[in-house]
């Protein structure tokens, strides 16, 4: 297997290079899919500045700092739990009856969790609308699999360059949202200072931002949105095929006056039907979920850490920084980043290809990790001076690089897909992974972070923990072919 891969990638290296016409990106639905992607993202790009704060506010932890942790993990991973156990539903489901119904669950998921998160006063309440929300919003795939329908391997890296729009404006509005508008009677007493409501719920007017985001983003799918998915069935067909499994499974033909008219085409490249769940299984499929699974499990964990140890006392490891500041440190640092991948990143796939930004950006996570006991070591000997904000800012830099690595990995997802029917059920194992990486990584990283603060225990273990995730991230990444192309080709 290995030496068939080298010689499919000599064979490719030593072809004469070709100018290839790259396609037009089609903006007439890619701006729908920026919009779409903006509002899934916006969620927790809200939730992280004041959700600590949030969880010393309701008593659950009682006035326990080191408990903050694994409440803020419990929150962050029970919308992944949900989210594992139905997205390889979901996105096998997106391929029969199309894309657009699922989005308008979600969006409809996520505009009613929300504001149902900002009305509960108990962590089970807030527990509960996390959990429905994960369940039901299938967004998170179904773009990905939109993405991909609309957009060949020539303008893929342009479209996900673009994409970074909506990361971009979710990143800086949802911490500028969650940070500044929580608590607004507090924080703006002549303004909100005799509402009741925003008293009672200090944290509603925070979540009332992607609330209506995602009931913009609603009525957008339903009138702008258009179907990519040619050969969906009825539903009412496949809720009699959940009785009858033999109906359901039976794929769906081509007829034979549209084959006489394609010249006799095979009809697997006019129409390919989607495969059995068995079948998307390949090689290809498992190095891919593997790579991106670990990679996930690393940055979200990265991710779940960043708010806690920014709001953390500098004697228990952290930076002792309030949710205003956290939330400026977030915007700035998602402008940076997702300013460069918009303005640089296809140029740098064009240049340098998807393997070498991918190893890249895992490699700078070595470094990453190393600056966070370096930041407290510099807060605790000289406070928050400069030298700090040095460190943050190194930091944060060396995230944009490891960033790049998502728009890398779905040049991946899209080359080991099977056949192009296949493509939901590719994108929906590799996210079932994902998805339980993201599970385990945010409540791994709030728990072990709160366990190594505690007395008696290592303070380094925590960093122990992340470089482990890091080299295996790497490790699973050597498996993928040096271009995406050489799967495509075979």
């Amino acid at each position: 297997m290995i030496v068939h891969q080298d010689d499919e990638e000599t064979s490719l290296l030593q072809q004469p290079e070709q100018v290839v016409a790259k396609t037009p990106l089609p903006w007439d639905q890619f701006w729908i899919i920026l919009v779409l992607q903006f509002s899934d993202y916006l969620v927790i790009d809200t939730l992280a500045p004041f959700t600590p704060q949030l969880i010393r506010d309701i008593g659950v932890t009682h006035g326990d700092e080191t408990q903050v942790g694994y409440y803020v993990g419990m929150l962050r991973s029970s919308s992944h739990v949900a989210q594992t156990l139905t997205i390889l539903y979901w996105s096998q489901l997106s391929d029969r009856i199309g894309r657009k119904p699922l989005i308008l669950m979600a969006s409809f998921a996520i505009a009613s969790t929300m504001l149902s998160f900002g009305l509960s006063r108990t962590f089970l309440g807030l527990l509960v609308s996390r959990i429905i929300c994960g369940a039901f919003d299938a967004e998170y795939s179904i773009i990905k699999n939109l993405l991909i329908d609309i957009t060949d391997a020539t303008n893929l890296p342009k479209a996900y360059g673009y994409l970074q729009i909506s990361f971009m404006l979710s990143a800086i509005i949802g911490p500028i949202a969650g940070g500044s508008l929580s608590r607004p009677a507090d924080r703006f007493p002549e303004i909100f200072g005799r509402s009741e409501l925003l008293k009672t719920y200090p944290y509603l007017l925070s979540c009332a931002v992607p609330v209506a985001c995602a009931s913009i983003t609603w009525l957008l799918t339903c009138f702008c949105l258009k179907e990519t998915v040619s050969t969906r069935a009825p539903l009412l067909d496949l809720i009699k095929g959940w009785f009858s499994p033999q109906s359901y499974a039976k794929p769906s033909t081509i007829s034979s006056d549209t084959m006489a008219s394609c010249g006799g085409t095979n009809p697997e490249e006019i129409s390919p039907t989607p495969l059995p769940l068995r079948d998307v299984l390949t090689p290809k499929v498992l190095a891919v979920t593997a790579s991106n699974g670990t990679f996930i499990l690393f940055d979200i964990a990265l991710y779940s850490i960043l708010p806690i140890f920014c709001a953390t006392p500098i004697e228990l490891g952290g930076l002792s920084l309030d949710p205003p500041r956290i939330g400026a440190i977030f915007a700035a640092s998602a402008f940076v980043c997702y300013t460069t991948q918009i303005l640089f990143y296809a140029r740098l796939h064009d240049h340098f290809g998807a393997y070498t930004i991918l190893m890249t950006g895992l490699c700078s996570g070595i470094p990453i990790v190393i600056l966070f006991p370096v930041t407290n070591a510099l807060a605790r000997a000289h406070g928050m001076g400069w030298a700090v904000w040095l460190a943050i800012a190194i930091q944060h830099m060396l995230m944009v690089i490891l960033d790049m690595s998502y728009a890398s990995m779905v040049s991946f997802i899209r080359a080991s897909a099977p056949n192009r029917a296949s493509i939901g059920a590719t994108n929906g194992v590799i996210q079932l992974v994902a998805g339980g990486a993201r599970m385990v990584a945010s409540a791994c990283a709030g728990a072990v972070f709160s366990y190594s603060m505690q007395n008696g225990h290592d303070a380094w273990l925590v960093y122990y923990f992340f470089m482990t995730m890091i080299f295996l991230a790497i490790g699973t990444s050597l498996f993928l072919p040096r271009d995406p192309r050489l799967w495509e080709e075979v």
